[in-house]
């Protein structure tokens, strides 16, 4: 039984590949699709001034921006069809949001994209992904560029793209 799908995006190639996965599984299962993007959170930097109520705006820009994309690849039969909620969460541990948002919606699998990197790459940057399947609440489907496909693209979303 799988009532929650989660997708977390970056709005790159991989998380639209993810993003594919997600809502086939979430139309097979009849179950709800959740798509999180974790904005980085806007702080000041050493040696910058910000006027007053800057940093808000520019923070309450970004997620605005962040919306809109997730609105973007979000077509409306996602909406109707998977129950489709967009969600912006606003953090500079994006790994960490990923679980704790999976936990608080209680989803049944949690669908993240990876670049792939390799593991010196991640010994110095970390990978989301990698937190990810380590501290997740659910199994985790890690999809990466390039692999072999298991999912037929959606004729609706390619069309969308011509």
């Amino acid at each position: 039984m799988m009532n929650a799908v989660l997708v977390a995006t970056d709005f790159s190639e991989t998380s639209t590949a993810a993003l594919v996965y997600g809502r086939d599984l979430a139309r097979t299962f009849g179950a709800r699709l959740h798509v999180l993007h974790v904005a980085d959170a806007i702080s000041e930097l050493p040696g910058e001034e910000f006027y007053p109520g800057e940093l808000e705006a520019l923070q309450a820009d970004a997620i605005e921006r962040a919306t809109r994309q997730l609105d973007h690849v979000l077509a409306s039969h996602d909406l109707t069809t998977t129950q489709a909620k967009p969600v912006v969460r606003v953090s500079d541990n994006t790994a960490g949001v990923i679980v704790d948002y999976a936990k608080e919606a209680h989803v049944d699998i949690i669908v993240v994209g990876t670049h792939g990197r390799g593991p010196i790459s991640n010994l110095f940057m970390g990978s989301v992904a990698e937190h990810v399947v380590r501290h997740a609440p659910c199994p985790v489907l890690v999809v990466r560029p390039n692999e072999h496909e298991f999912v037929v693209p959606d004729p609706l979303h390619v069309r969308a793209r011509i």
